[in-house]
């Protein structure tokens, strides 16, 4: 190694070779012209073809920079488009959240305007009971919003259920098809009173029984359900939902039918709340909601 080191050329060396020659050919060209020939075509066989090589190993040494140049240059654009897309996917996101956010109001301003007559306040779901469907759930207002228990509350189209529990910053509510619910109904066609009892079980089945209708009732599928002038609870005439089948009982003395409901009980996020209870004279205690 030590050997190698020492037969090695050192810079310094080699600049004054190159600074020897060059003093040289400029000697031999102003001192020796008709020598000059011969040391040309001494250059032309060594020197010419180590500049060729020099300058192809520069040029290449060029090109690659500028290649990682442009490499760096394109990773920075494609890293600024890419940040770009995002934040049109975000925002594209946040408008189909805001248009169906829209679209839900609009269906409580529409929902409000039907049931004019009832003062209402809206309300946010905030908590909703185990499994796929909102039989029960929790708003975020309570007494201190002015709720109280038994208050009604609707949403999409129609009748969602009833206030049972509030507390000072929230309520609880109950729908109409909870397991437990039982909502004194009418026929809005025939004027005929019914009962619609509430089960998750038929919802799975996409429909609410509905029973003690008169057996010589003119229902029919497609009539719409609202709540009755004679509930105890539930203000008159909200929506509650459409026939789909009408049979007669068992007993031969009413018929039963299923109605669709006409509220999205899957997918509650607002409601609106009618800020009135239904002063009501109970005759006995199987009366129903």
């Amino acid at each position: 190694m030590k050997n190698r080191r020492k037969n090695r050329i050192s810079p310094k060396h080699m600049l004054i070779i190159f600074v020897s020659l060059c003093l040289i050919l400029m000697a031999v060209s102003t001192f020796a012209p008709s020598n000059l020939a011969v040391l040309s075509n001494i250059a032309g066989i060594t020197i010419v073809p180590m500049q060729k090589g020099i300058n192809k190993i520069g040029n290449s040494i060029i090109d690659r920079q500028n290649a990682m140049e442009e490499n760096e240059e394109l990773q920075k654009e494609n890293e600024e488009l890419t940040n770009l897309v995002n934040a049109l996917r975000q925002e594209n996101q946040n408008l189909s959240q805001d248009t169906y956010k829209l679209q839900r109001l609009e269906e409580l301003y529409d929902l409000d305007k039907r049931y004019s007559d009832y003062k209402k306040t809206g309300a946010n779901v905030i908590s909703k009971g185990s499994g796929n469907w909102f039989d029960i759930f929790v708003i975020d207002k309570g007494s201190e919003d002015g709720m109280k228990v038994d208050m009604n509350v609707i949403a999409g189209n129609g009748l969602v259920g009833i206030i049972y529990e509030v507390s000072d910053h929230y309520s609880k509510v109950r729908s109409v098809i909870n397991d437990t619910s039982m909502v004194s109904a009418m026929v809005l066609s025939t004027q005929d009173n019914c009962i619609v009892k509430g089960s998750t079980e038929t919802m799975n089945k996409g429909y609410l029984e509905v029973v003690y209708l008169d057996k010589d009732s003119k229902v029919k599928e497609g009539d719409e359900l609202v709540t009755s002038n004679i509930s105890s609870k539930f203000m008159e005439g909200i929506t509650i939902g459409t026939v789909t089948e009408v049979e007669e009982s068992t007993d031969d003395l009413t018929k039963t039918a299923r109605i669709e409901p006409v509220v999205d009980f899957q997918h509650l996020k607002e409601v609106l709340v009618i800020q009135e209870v239904k002063e009501t004279v109970v005759l006995d205690e199987t009366v129903k909601e």
